[in-house]
């Protein structure tokens, strides 16, 4: 087999690798690092794809390698994540624990992912990347700023064992979420596309309000990825209601 075709798997080892360094600046306390370390595992999770697609080096093993680094990066990374956030806010308890479910519910929608025809195009459910970029994100705000409303809602011990439990049952949901990405087969004016370029026009938004608060470049991220869960349940209700 020829070198280039190992270059998509060795990408995505990279995403792995991030992945796990990221669980363990949690546990030392470094969720500001964990966050930067998901970002990374993030932007190889996106190259390996690419280069799999131009390098035309697809393979059995690249798909469950990709799962299986998903799974750390974005399942136990943002669990371990939350569940360091509440400790460090209001110490050691059972509490603390909740979050983690949000990596059993992962490693489902991963499995699921796999082995489900129906989501080559758009997604079945919250895809883990999206998951993990709202506890992340989250994660990072609060952590930087602890003087912020969301660290507040942080010591209340309910509002991120909720959160982790409602974002766990969207990971496995039937609800239809388009994917980010633009495709060739995707025309211009089709509703696929319009949504597409609508979700980036509320990230311009979210970028612009962020900016004029003077918030923390990390809410932008948490403001798209809201949004994003937003937009697909607001057009899954208004579908289910005319029908």
């Amino acid at each position: 087999m020829k070198i280039v075709k190992h270059i998509p798997n060795t990408i995505t080892s990279m995403n792995l690798l991030c992945g796990v360094l990221g669980v363990i600046a949690t546990l030392r306390g470094d969720i500001n690092i964990a966050f930067c370390l998901m970002l990374a595992a993030a932007v190889f999770d996106f190259c390996d794809g690419l280069s799999a697609r131009l390098l035309n080096a697809y393979s059995d093993l690249g798909k469950q390698l990709d799962s299986l680094a998903d799974m750390v990066s974005f399942g136990i990374l943002p669990s371990i994540m939350l569940y360091k956030l509440m400790e460090i806010a209001n110490g050691e308890s059972v509490w603390c624990y909740i979050p983690l479910v949000i990596a059993v519910f992962s490693a489902l929608r991963l499995a699921k992912f796999n082995i489900d025809e129906r989501q080559s195009d758009n997604f079945i459910g919250l895809a883990t990347p999206a998951c993990a970029m709202i506890c992340g994100s989250f994660a990072y705000y609060v952590s930087i700023d602890p003087s912020s409303v969301m660290y507040t809602w942080t010591t209340t011990r309910f509002f991120i064992p909720v959160g982790s439990v409602i974002l766990s049952l969207l990971l496995v949901s039937e609800i239809p979420m388009f994917s980010m990405k633009f495709k060739k087969n995707i025309k211009a004016g089709t509703p696929i596309h319009k949504q597409r370029v609508a979700f980036f026009g509320v990230i311009f938004v979210a970028a612009i309000l962020v900016i004029l608060l003077g918030l923390n470049w990390s809410m932008i991220i948490l403001l798209t990825f809201v949004s994003y869960i937003v937009m697909n349940l607001g057009e899954y209700f208004l579908l289910k209601r005319k029908h």
